[in-house]
């Protein structure tokens, strides 16, 4: 990047089809000119943005991923930050709740085409600012259990309230919304093969800050008809799919990229072979013959979405502060990948309180 003058990408990023890598998008239009047209693109000649890197990804089927929600306001708002009106809310989020049904279903749509068809509808939103208030919706459905569309990575947002009230609203009109989730959750697993090892290993998503709602004079309490993401913990064929998944490729590791097959042969699927209940689910070893604890928890969707962990899980996790990792695998059906989480789980999530266990003694 240096070499043509362009920094580090802040806002649009482009997602490697294979990979699901995160790259600069604009060192990669300015420099992918030398090869069509044998003269690289310098960034004072190329500047980014909405209007000029992102249309020509998308339109060669690039997938452009927006991040960094500081930075991505300013350019999104140029008149300013304002609150969506009711009207818009609701137009963005019929949109919105559209397309993940046909995403859940296996249906293809144009998620720029849908965003550029909004932009007459609205007061002078920029395609950008578009983007983001689909991030917002995918906030709000996590947040109500459902699973939420690719592409759209959850962002809080100060209209919270606003926003669940209208996914309440218009969800009612989608019905065919709750059975493309129930389906595309309890669709059963197949176990990978032959995957390319070299490239699973994924970053930690950042974990975002939340924004508080100003308080209310009373309790707010959101009716959830079905917790998708949960319901999900039960797919148990999915589950063991990941864990095997894990395990094959901690034997790789050890074995193909270490050099140490004694070690990949003592590889063990705990879960399996003993049960649950001792706060991991793969027994492996570091280099030096140390263990390593890796409790798995598999998502087919992506990997900022929520899941369940025990107290007997974060106790053991606790208690083994260095060998412990929770290996977070997502987007299992499609290109399955993992990142890892070392330590007390608490240092990395958020973590709510679910369910209490009650007793009379």
């Amino acid at each position: 990047m240096g070499q043509h003058g362009f920094g580090p990408a802040r806002v649009y990023f482009v997602r490697h089809p294979r990979t699901g890598e995160l790259c600069d998008s604009n060192a990669i239009v300015g420099v992918a000119c030398t090869l069509q047209f044998g003269k690289a693109l310098t960034a004072e000649e190329f500047p980014g943005g909405d209007a000029t890197v992102r249309k020509v990804l998308e339109r060669l089927g690039f997938e452009v991923v927006v991040q960094n929600e500081g930075a991505a306001f300013e350019l999104a708002e140029p008149r300013g930050r304002r609150d969506w009106s009711a009207d818009e809310v609701r137009l963005l989020v019929a949109d919105h709740l559209q397309m993940l049904t046909q995403y859940l279903n296996g249906q293809s749509f144009n998620k720029s085409a849908h965003r550029r068809a909004l932009l007459s509808r609205l007061d002078g939103r920029s395609e950008a600012a578009i983007e983001f208030k689909h991030r917002n919706v995918s906030a709000v459905l996590q947040r109500l259990g459902y699973p939420t569309l690719a592409g759209y990575v959850p962002a809080e947002n100060a209209q919270t309230l606003v926003l669940t009230e209208v996914v309440l609203d218009q969800m009612e009109r989608f019905a065919d919304l709750d059975r493309a989730a129930e389906s595309f959750i309890d669709r059963p697993a197949i176990e990978v093969t032959n995957p390319d090892f070299m490239r699973v290993l994924a970053d930690v998503p950042p974990r975002q800050a939340r924004i508080e709602e100003p308080a209310a004079p009373y309790r707010v309490r959101t009716p959830i008809k079905r917790n998708y993401v949960e319901r999900e913990t039960h797919n148990r064929q999915l589950g063991l799919a990941g864990e095997k998944f894990v395990v094959a490729f901690e034997r790789w590791r050890l074995a193909e990229r270490d050099g140490l097959g004694q070690l990949a042969d003592q590889v063990r699927h705990v879960a399996l072979d003993d049960g649950d209940g001792l706060g991991y689910d793969v027994l492996s070893f570091e280099r030096d013959g140390s263990p390593r604890y890796l409790e798995v928890k598999t998502t087919a969707l992506g990997d900022t979405t929520p899941f369940f962990v025990t107290a007997n899980e974060l106790e053991f996790a606790r208690s083994e502060p260095e060998r412990f990792r929770l290996c977070r695998v997502f987007d299992f059906r499609h290109s399955p990948r993992f990142f890892e989480l070392v330590g007390p789980v608490e240092q990395h999530v958020h973590l709510d309180p679910a369910t209490w266990r009650a007793s009379l003694q």
